[in-house]
């Protein structure tokens, strides 16, 4: 894993074809003293990235020497990098898609330089507060899980999760601020064989919000992203 470039940023690589946008997007990183490289299509982006080896990929999908798909599967077959996209394709299945392959978070075009900062705070420091080992005790709110004993407990009182709702909850917590979409919750916790099953975590997400949100029909850290899956916040 990377280290910051200095005490001040971090490395990032912005994969665009339009030069508006990554004068834009250039503009906004360095104004919080991120270094900033370049790349305008699939391949010159997939060489950066390994040449650079940076840390957090901003990413465009529609690249004029292919999809930008390819530049996170390429990614994602030696790399963790965080990757934030940014695309004009606003419909469900396209968000899914990028998700499924292994984008972090995804943005619609056009977007705020705010919101793309905060975007980008929260994937840094989603990889790399984490420890090596990962962090044994998960706290949020009132609500305390101890990863190695496997317990959890809400304002010191114990916390009674069935298995599927513990796997759910620390599969979810364990990357805050990354959206998480059905399938790879249905993967992860029910097995590949539950691909289409989507009301299952619908079903067992309601339960576990009741146990662990103050309000569960307003929840302050399982959020769902419509139509796509879930994403946990601190």
């Amino acid at each position: 894993m990377n280290s910051p470039v200095s005490p001040a940023g971090y490395s990032i690589l912005v994969v665009e074809d339009e030069a508006a946008i990554r004068r834009f997007v250039r503009l906004a990183l360095g104004a919080e003293g991120h270094t900033v490289h370049e790349a305008d299509s699939v391949a010159r982006g997939l060489i950066e990235a390994g040449t650079r080896r940076p840390d957090l990929v901003v990413l465009d999908l529609g690249l004029p020497d292919g999809d930008g798909i390819e530049v996170i599967r390429g990614l994602r077959s030696w790399s963790t990098v965080p990757v934030i996209v940014l695309s004009a394709r606003s419909q469900e299945a396209d968000k899914i898609a990028a998700l499924d392959a292994g984008a972090d978070d995804y943005l619609v075009k056009p977007f705020g330089a705010g919101e793309l900062m905060a975007r980008v705070r929260a994937q840094l420091r989603r990889h790399y507060q984490q420890t090596p080992g990962g962090d044994p005790l998960i706290v949020f709110g009132d609500v305390r899980v101890d990863l190695a004993r496997r317990t959890a407990e809400r304002a010191g009182q114990p916390l009674h999760l069935t298995p599927i709702e513990y796997k759910l909850l620390t599969h979810l917590a364990s990357q805050p601020d990354r959206v998480i979409t059905h399938q790879q919750l249905l993967k992860t916790v029910w097995g590949p064989g539950h691909a289409d099953d989507t009301h299952y975590v619908r079903v067992h997400m309601a339960n576990l919000r009741k146990k662990v949100e103050d309000n569960p029909s307003m929840p302050r850290h399982l959020r769902t992203e419509a139509g796509i899956g879930y994403r946990f916040v601190l």
